[in-house]
This record gives structure tokens, sequence and C-alpha cells, in this order.
């Protein structure tokens, strides 16, 4: 083929989006737009209004798409909970796709997709955009070639996801266990879950989850948490989020024997200390003494070409361009992570190893599913999201 045909699923904020500004204005070098699909007609009358493009086919009922013969590759752009069972329809049919984030709402029916994903030829990605930002690509090579040392402390606030209460009446199903299936976990930081095992290269071990439900807004699932992370090697982490905090923060900060570093501000530095913190420590005669730092500036490519360097990247290496960026298997990591954090929550901030017990979060979330109401409001209406997430590029 010579170039990649695409349908979207999904006519929301962030499909539509996908539609009117990457494919529509040409940004997707070797892809094309040629379906899009709804089970609102109201979302597919504005699409065909806004783009006026005759060569692309409109379908309210997803696998009409997925059987027409018109796509080869698909974005799913729906409520997290159809994620994994739109993926592994797409994934039956040979048919590449890439997931909206989180993977899914719980670990289960994330590692059925990761079964289909092994099982089938066609190519698997996630969007995890924040991946491309040129100082997380750059903290996660200095980690792993060993720039730190031993990993001792990990610290991500990430408070600069200030919601309204418009925002969350702004649909019937969000901010609801049975529609969303969470909060600001699952909806605003499935990039920082993925990012803080991926940037330093391994998952805790345990978390503790305090979690705040309802108690910025009125909505029933969690817009505070403050997250106490265990790794495997007595390192430790506090992960801290909220929607309902304004100015916010977005610092995040890894620490170890040979020094740490800190990206904030558009900015990454890396404090280098002269000699390992452990050995100085054994060795050293004064009681008061320090190995001494050296504060880089760090150096990076500048490179941060979010979403569009995903589906770019896919488009390519369904081409045989370029290898895969983001290999969609990876996305159960930051669901665990998630998945750990709620149900700690819901213990009241009792320890909770990795990986998750799957059962026994899906036995709680059912519990929460089971009372959970859809609020009255239109879904009809689709906000532009662009520059929306400009803030977590840093």
């Amino acid at each position: 083929m010579e170039k990649v045909r695409f349908g979207i699923i999904g006519l929301g904020n962030q499909g539509s989006m996908y539609a009117w500004h990457f494919f529509g204005e040409g940004r997707i070098e070797n892809g094309v737009m040629t379906a899009l699909c709804d089970i609102n007609p109201a979302k597919i009358d504005a699409m065909k209004d806004r783009l006026k493009d005759e060569g692309i086919t409109y379908f309210e009922n997803y696998i009409d798409m997925l059987n027409s013969g018109l796509v080869d590759a698909a974005l799913i752009e729906v409520p997290h909970y159809l994620h994994p069972e739109m993926v592994i329809e797409c994934l039956k049919r040979g048919i590449h796709v890439i997931c909206e984030k989180p993977a899914g709402v719980y670990t289960k029916q994330v590692k059925e997709m990761n079964g289909a994903a092994k099982e089938s030829k066609a190519l698997f990605a996630m969007m995890f955009n924040q991946r491309t930002n040129c100082l997380y690509r750059k903290m996660r090579e200095i980690i792993a070639d060993g720039g730190i040392g031993e990993l001792q402390r990990v610290t991500w606030i990430i408070t600069d996801w200030y919601r309204t209460q418009k925002y969350y009446d702004s649909g019937s199903w969000r901010a609801t266990w049975d529609g969303e299936g969470g909060g600001v976990l699952i909806n605003q930081c499935p990039h920082q879950l993925d990012l803080v095992q991926w940037v330093v290269g391994k998952l805790p071990s345990s978390v503790r989850g305090f979690c705040e439900y309802g108690k910025w807004h009125d909505i029933e699932v969690e817009d505070e948490v403050t997250a106490y992370l265990k790794y495997d090697n007595g390192a430790t982490g506090v992960f801290i989020t909220t929607t309902g905090e304004t100015p916010g923060t977005n610092r995040f900060e890894v620490s170890g024997t040979r020094g740490k570093l800190v990206c904030e501000s558009g900015t990454l530095k890396w404090y280098k200390n002269r000699e390992d913190s452990q050995i100085y420590s054994k060795n050293c005669e004064a009681g008061f003494s320090t190995p001494g730092t050296d504060v880089i500036n760090v150096e990076t490519d500048g490179l941060n070409r979010q979403h569009e360097g995903i589906i770019n990247n896919f488009a390519n290496a369904i081409l045989g361009i370029e290898p895969l960026f983001v290999d969609g298997k990876e996305g159960i990591n930051g669901v665990e992570l998630m998945n750990a954090i709620e149900l700690s929550g819901w213990k009241n901030g009792e320890e909770v190893s990795l990986p998750v017990n799957e059962d026994e979060y899906l036995s709680y979330l059912n519990e929460h599913r089971k009372t959970s109401r859809y609020k009255a409001a239109s879904d009809d209406t689709v906000a532009d999201t662009t520059g929306t997430f400009e803030s977590k590029k840093l």
C-alpha cells in the first residue's frame, strides 16, 4: 500500500481532534482518513458539515466499519470500558490499531486484549503521546545508563489538572464508576502512570493509595490522590494528583545514589554527585561532609511530536519504514498501577502488592458500578481540546 487507510471509532473530543486537525490538515504523512464511526448521529452530522470530504464513509456501528474493507488501521476513541473489546475486534480481523489511553479500566480485560495482540499479525499501539517528550526520553536514557546510580526515591507532583464542575457535567458518563471507571487516575493521569514506570524502568512492588472521592466536585469518583510507592530494592516514592487545585504543579523528580533528575517548567536538571553517596558515606571520615554535586542543564533533541508523532510513527511502522515506538501490550503497566492505587484507596490505604489481585479489584469495581448513576447531560457536544494537554508537554 502507498498510504495507510485509517478509520476513527468515536467522534468525541479526542476523535474529532484527530479527524479535524491531523488527518483533515494532512499532518499524517503516510496515512489517509477513509472512515469515521460514532453511535451518535448528531456527531456524524457535525463531522460531515465540518469536513465536507466525499472520500470519507460514515458508520454508526464500528463492526460494520471494520468489515467494510475500507480501513487498514483504526483509532479507538471511545469510553474506557470499550477499549479492549474494540481493539480485540480489530486484531481478529488483522486491522492495525492504536488504542487511546488507558488500555482499559481493569487488568483482567487488558490481559485478554494483550493475548489477542500476541495472536495477531496486526500492529497494536497505545496513544502514549507523552513518551515523545524529549525530556522524559532523556530521563529514561540517563537512568537506564546508570546516571543516578541505585534508585532511592521517585516523586511526582502533578496537580495542574484543574477542572470545573462544568467539565464534569459535560457528559452523562463522565466521572461515574459505570461510565468512566474512575476519576483523575483513569482520565487525567494514565500518561503519568505510564511514564513513572517507563522512565524509571520498573513498577513499584507495592502501593498505598489515599483517595478522596468527590472532594472538590459533585462527582462519585476520585478527584484527589496521594499514593505511596515501594520498590523491590527498598526505594520509595510519592505520586500526588488532583483536579481541584489551581495553580497546580508538575514536578517529576527521581533520586539515586549518584544524584537526581528534576523535570519541571520545560527543563531537565541533573544534580550529579561526584561520587556515589553510599560509597562516600562508608569511606568519609567527616560527619557532615557530602560528595559534592555538579548541576547540569541537560540538553535534549528538542523533539516532542505528541499525538501527531505517535500516529505518524504507527503509519510508518505499518509500511515498514521505521520500528513501532509504543508496543500496545505495555499499556497494562499503567493500569496495574492505577488499579493498585484505587484498590488501596477503597481499602482505606491498605498496602496492595503488584501485580494487583485482578479478581479482587474487579469485585470492588463492580460493587461501585451497582450504585453508579449517569448524569442528565447532553452527549452531543464536542469540545476542541487542541492545546489542553500543553502543560503536560513541559
